[in-house]
């Protein structure tokens, strides 16, 4: 996943636009990464309006998307008519396997050019009802950050984006490429939950200070562990059952859920940046030994936990 498209045209957010270019930049060094082609992409010759008054002169036209290893497609303004060439281009690269990835409502487009028939796919929380109208063939997740699987993938709005483009950072040239991504971007590598935790919901008036993030702390200090949700609930000095509940409502996800994609992560770090054995990897992560490492790995980061060394040992040490 070297050379990466931006496909524009009239109505592209600015912001999404420049997400794109902060995590695929070919204008900066960065160490440990590998060298990416940023193809900024449109109709050519035209001048694109992006959203906030912006304009940009597409550096490549639509053929070049033949070329990408990857597109992506940012959020747009829903009422911005756009030029029919553009989901035709989208067919016609995915018929020829390059993976395509779209930010909030970029959705839209991929379900108009008619990828999405038969997939899960999600949008902004506030556009999911308009997204499943539109297109009944799409399995539409309105409570996740993003979904996709293979050369295929959507995410919801704004900051979901950013944790979308780490993912697939992530999945083709290793955590450690995305943490140092994030590290620039003054963001988080990795985000567990859902949009569940941004739509509008009634804050109670006698609401106080969250006792939760002490504990999340608590537990990624101490991920061997022996965790179960009744431990994790002392910590917040709270009940079993309103720890639980009070859990899912801030983060999206379940405490055990949440627990299980921080260990993984933690055991991805120490494969990548350490010569520990996997069996000690195992340990230190709360898995116990490899045997039980292995299953949860391979279904969270699709490789067994050596196959994965393997190919992101040597990256992370150069």
């Amino acid at each position: 996943m070297r050379i990466v498209g931006c496909l524009i045209f009239d109505g592209v957010r600015a912001f999404d636009y420049a997400v794109i270019g902060e995590v695929w930049s070919n204008r900066l060094t960065r160490p440990g990464l590998p060298g990416f082609e940023l193809r900024v992409c449109g109709a050519e010759g035209t001048r694109v309006q992006l959203g906030g008054g912006l304009e940009r002169v597409p550096d490549f036209g639509l053929d070049a998307l033949l070329e990408c290893d990857l597109i992506i497609v940012p959020g747009m303004e829903m009422n911005e008519p756009r030029d029919p060439a553009v989901p035709a281009a989208l067919r016609a690269a995915h018929e020829q396997g390059v993976t395509i990835a779209s930010l909030c409502a970029g959705a839209f487009v991929l379900a108009e050019a008619g990828l999405l028939d038969g997939r899960t796919a999600t949008t902004h929380w506030a556009l999911a009802d308009e997204l499943a109208r539109r297109f009944p063939e799409v399995d539409v997740r309105p409570e996740v950050l993003f979904t996709g699987e293979g050369d295929l993938w959507t995410s919801a709005g704004v900051a979901a984006g950013i944790d979308l483009c780490l993912h697939l950072v992530r999945a083709a040239h290793g955590q450690q490429a995305a943490a140092t991504i994030a590290r620039a971007m003054v963001t988080a590598p990795f985000r567990t939950g859902g949009q569940a935790q941004f739509i509008p919901s009634p804050v109670p008036e006698d609401a106080v200070d969250d006792p939760l993030a002490g504990a999340r702390a608590g537990i990624l200090a101490s991920l061997d562990t022996p965790w179960t949700v009744r431990r994790m609930a002392g910590l917040a000095l709270m009940s079993e059952r309103s720890f639980a509940r009070r859990f899912v409502e801030a983060t999206g996800t379940t405490p055990l859920r949440w627990l299980l994609e921080q260990r993984v992560l933690a055991a991805q770090r120490l494969l990548e940046e350490t010569d520990l054995p996997v069996d000690t990897v195992a340990v230190r992560c709360g898995f116990g030994s490899a045997v039980s490492l292995r299953p949860a790995f391979v279904s969270r980061v699709g490789v067994s936990p050596r196959e994965y060394r393997r190919t992101f040992r040597g990256r992370a040490a150069g």
